[in-house]
């Protein structure tokens, strides 16, 4: 047969690949969700930003203009405009917000950024290595014990052990020929992440805060995609400690506050013991030592200088607390001061937890490792 011959019978179409060209919209679109990151959510700042940044790297051009990425936004229902005051109706142009569909892109840029692309699989859970009547088949089988139920049953199996005990002729199904297969169980897991917003989060203009934004929204985002039966809360903590809800994330600031790490770690063990399943932790974003608590009578005492024995006594007591709820803290250090590094030591040591001492850059990703280690529990 002619090589021509066995080269049409092979059926190969061999065609030129095209790359797929990015939109006008979408190459800016990620530099300006990274932007609002950084101004908390303010899209006229973010919009500053960018025209400053056109004019040094000509991010825009006569055929596409930052006026029309910003009517491109409004079109595809990313931001709006503010409602007009009663009685102020065409006075001018309202304020640009962002919608839920903006904060939802975030989290998922977050997430892109920290922890690579995520293929959305099936419902997600947290194996354990706990066998028995479970959600989860192993692909292992096992003879039926009293008290197994009847659902975990392999019927396959059990026709082949009643044909083989019973013969074709006289087919009998006893309790002999049950067999089940095993099963493991997922557990859920409860999370409550602490992010420290006290003003040496920007201190020596050095931004630890934006990290730390993107970090809690890409490890909801996370959750939501591969452990949609976890449950995730965010507190922050300063002076005084309070939740945050997520779509908050993206506009979070710091204030003029000391860090009160006793009020943050009060109200994450509050949230816990509210949450039925066993299997809970806390994540604690910090950039500094606990410099503040609030007194019975209600007022604050701080201290910056130096790691303060009032203070530290009482936070070390919240952490042998939360180890006899069984809750381990796993804090994450994004500074080098030996106060801070001195008090976490004895802080982990108290909790049995584990500790973490990371750069900006590697924040997200040790964080991600430690989640996803911290899946496995034991029940």
């Amino acid at each position: 047969m002619k090589s021509k011959d066995l080269n049409s019978q092979r059926g190969f179409t061999f065609s030129k690949h095209t790359p797929e060209e990015v939109s006008h919209f979408d190459r800016v679109f990620d530099v300006f969700k990274d932007l609002l990151t950084h101004t908390s959510g303010d899209i006229e700042e973010a919009f500053e930003w960018l025209d400053m940044l056109d004019r040094e790297y000509d991010i825009f051009s006569a055929e596409y203009t930052l006026q029309d990425f910003e009517e491109d936004l409004k079109k595809r229902g990313y931001i709006k405009e503010e409602e007009p005051e009663e009685g102020n109706s065409g006075k001018g142009k309202g304020k640009n917000l962002l919608t839920p569909k903006l904060e939802a892109a975030l989290r998922e840029y977050a997430l892109d950024q920290i922890f690579g692309k995520l293929k959305k699989s099936g419902a997600g859970n947290h194996r354990t290595a706990k066998t028995g009547t479970g959600d989860e088949r192993e692909g292992e089988s096992r003879s039926f014990q009293y008290g197994d139920d009847l659902s975990s049953v392999n019927m396959t199996e059990t026709l082949k052990n009643a044909q083989i005990n019973n013969g074709i002729s006289d087919l009998r199904l006893t309790e002999d020929d049950l067999i089940v297969e095993e099963t493991k169980h997922k557990a859920q897991m409860s999370t409550v992440l602490m992010i420290d917003i006290s003003h040496s989060m920007i201190l020596y203009g050095e931004d630890r805060i934006t990290p730390a934004k993107k970090v809690a929204m890409a490890l909801v985002e996370l959750i939501k995609r591969k452990y949609p039966k976890d449950s995730i809360d965010i507190i922050v903590f300063g002076n005084e400690a309070w939740p945050i809800k997520i779509k908050d994330l993206p506009y979070l600031k710091v204030g003029p506050y000391h860090t009160n790490t006793v009020a943050g770690l009060e109200l994450a063990m509050d949230i816990l013991r509210r949450k039925r399943n066993t299997n809970k932790q806390i994540f604690m974003i910090t950039d500094g030592k606990p410099s503040c608590i609030q007194l019975p009578t209600g007022e604050f005492y701080t201290n910056s200088y130096g790691l303060d024995e009032m203070i530290v006594t009482q936070c070390l007591n919240r952490a042998a607390q939360a180890r006899k709820l069984k809750i381990p803290i796993t804090t994450f250090m994004i500074a080098q001061d030996p106060y801070l590094r001195q008090f976490v030591e004895a802080f982990t040591a108290q909790n049995k937890g584990k500790a973490f001492l990371t750069g900006l850059s590697g924040l997200g990703q040790m964080i991600f490792e430690d989640y996803e280690k911290n899946r496995v529990k034991r029940i």
